[in-house]
């Protein structure tokens, strides 16, 4: 492999965590649908240990805006009701036996403004990363460049393969912000 090729490598490897945090942390947005990603990392202190909801019991979907959570333990239920009611998500909890159903209100006019902000600032924060990456694997490839590691058509090559791994990095971005602004808007 050569250095141009691992410089790359290196890179896509940076650009899969930052897009794999924004991700997550769009994940955590409320939006008008609701998704099991909302709950399921909310911890519980339940027989003196931290749990998550997802470790509880299984979630799915019920449409258009309920999440239902079988809880596996009946001793949980309302310790998990409880975690949900204290998130402040805007979910209105209540069960009938081993299943909890988490109901959505749906997004006002205000909110929905705060939540579009804050989803533009947390992409504009991913694409900082994003240009700062590619500085940093730019500048390591110009490094190489004056230590005559590798050739001036390598490093060409090796700039050319960095900016089309930004741009798909870039376009994945985009495309996560475009579905979460949709999300919003339903």
């Amino acid at each position: 492999m050569t250095i141009s090729e691992q410089i790359t490598k290196d890179l896509e490897t940076a650009l899969v965590g930052v897009t794999a945090k924004l991700k997550e942390d769009f994940g955590q947005i409320r939006g008008n649908r609701p998704s099991p990603d909302m709950i399921q990392n909310i911890r519980i202190n339940l027989y003196d240990q931290q749990l998550t909801i997802r470790e509880l019991g299984s979630l799915s979907v019920l449409p258009p805006r309920t999440i239902q959570i079988t809880v596996w333990d009946p001793g949980a239920i309302s310790a998990v009701m409880k975690a949900i009611d204290d998130a402040h998500l805007g979910l209105s909890t209540n069960n009938d036996g081993n299943t909890i159903r988490a109901t959505l209100s749906p997004l006002g006019d205000e909110r929905r403004d705060e939540m579009t902000k804050l989803v533009k600032k947390i992409s504009e924060a991913s694409r900082i990363q994003i240009r700062a990456r590619r500085e940093d694997a730019v500048k390591k490839l110009k490094d190489s460049e004056n230590r005559k590691e590798i050739t001036e058509d390598d490093a060409f090559k090796g700039k050319e393969k960095i900016q089309k791994t930004i741009d798909k990095a870039n376009g994945e971005v985009e495309l996560m912000v475009n579905n979460k602004l949709n999300e919003l808007g339903e």
